[in-house]
């Protein structure tokens, strides 16, 4: 499968998989925060920031009630209605360009994921290097044609979406010019707990859909990620905070500045030593070989004394004959002197 280039970068098997450090609402809506947060990232090393973009309008409906209503024990964001919750995690579209600029500065890729076709129309006006569509967006096709056209990169996260579901999108994407497909094995709960992660996933997808395949991961640690990259993620995607104790939105599930700097370490570790199918020892490892265990003299011996348990041994170093021709070499007589230490040889018989 070929490389994606998304801005300077490219992705692909074999290289270091892509960090996107999401900020999602963990700026608590201050602009200085947000700042702090793309430093952040940037000295931790990776490689894009990711912004949200939406208002409460253009994601739900103003409504406190039933379905729009958070009851669900297990929630994070209990007792808060989706229009409440959204208004106090929304990125202010007029921080938009600022941030990406400063983003840029820092070396790093920007770009967000958008929640409505007026969202894709804004963030054309700023030319991300390329889209990622949310989990609970991957079933709008009108979203999905609408990034696809743009002619850029498109991140779909899978969390939730049937393989059908999947296909669909897929389908639209491809239709709509958009080759440049990465779809993220997602588990759309909050946190993720690493039993629901179903990596084996990643390179059934690659293969099912001839894409590129990453994570975006809500699990804690770095675990589940560096598992992810061993089975073929080129991608990966991983809230994060300044402070996980601060109470932002998703402070809960997402990574400190150290351990998105441990993250950018490991999985780079992880894409290196997947390697190839390779036996027998490495050029590194050639010189190792003499550490072996092989067979010598172990006492000093004279022409004709019979070799035995005691005067030969299987001892490091590997200079000598193969450990496995001890039985064969017992019983047999020496025709010359061999001192101890002597590399055992077919010479010596």
């Amino acid at each position: 499968m070929k490389p994606i280039t998304i801005g300077d970068i490219q992705i692909g098997p074999g290289l270091a998989p892509f960090i996107i450090a999401e900020m999602s609402g963990n700026h608590g809506q201050s602009l200085e925060k947000a700042y702090r947060l793309i430093d952040a990232a940037a000295e931790a090393g990776a490689h894009a920031i990711k912004l949200q973009t939406y208002t409460p309008d253009t994601i739900t409906l103003d409504c406190h009630e039933g379905e729009f209503f958070i009851e669900d024990p297990n929630s994070l964001w209990k007792g808060n209605s989706l229009y409440n919750l959204y208004k106090e995690a929304m990125t202010p579209w007029e921080w938009h360009k600022e941030l990406f600029d400063y983003a840029k500065e820092k070396g790093l890729l920007a770009f967000s994921t958008p929640f409505d076709l007026t969202a894709v129309d804004f963030l054309e006006t700023l030319n991300p290097p390329c889209y990622k569509v949310a989990s609970f967006e991957n079933t709008d096709h009108a979203i999905l044609a609408a990034v696809a056209k743009t002619g850029k990169p498109v991140i779909v996260s899978t969390g939730m979406a049937s393989q059908a579901e999947i296909a669909e999108s897929v389908e639209v994407l491809r239709s709509n010019g958009c080759n440049d497909i990465i779809l993220l094995k997602c588990t759309s709960n909050y946190p993720a707990n690493p039993v629901d992660a179903n990596l084996k996933t990643i390179p059934h997808l690659s293969e099912l859909f001839d894409c590129h395949v990453g994570l975006s991961d809500h699990t804690p640690g770095v675990g589940v990620a560096v598992a992810a990259v061993a089975l073929g993620a080129t991608v990966i995607e991983k809230h994060f905070v300044l402070d996980r104790s601060g109470g932002e939105v998703d402070a809960e599930f997402s990574l400190e500045p150290y351990e998105i700097k441990l993250l950018v370490e490991e999985t780079a570790r992880a894409a290196i030593a997947i390697g190839k199918v390779s036996y027998g020892a490495t050029e590194r490892e050639k010189a190792s070989l003499v550490h072996r265990r092989s067979l010598y003299i172990a006492k000093d011996m004279k022409a004709g004394d019979t070799l035995n348990a005691e005067n030969l041994r299987s001892v490091r170093p590997g200079l000598g004959l193969p450990p496995k021709y001890l039985p064969l070499l017992l019983g047999k007589q020496i025709k010359c002197d061999a001192p101890k230490g002597t590399p055992m040889s077919w010479e010596l018989l």
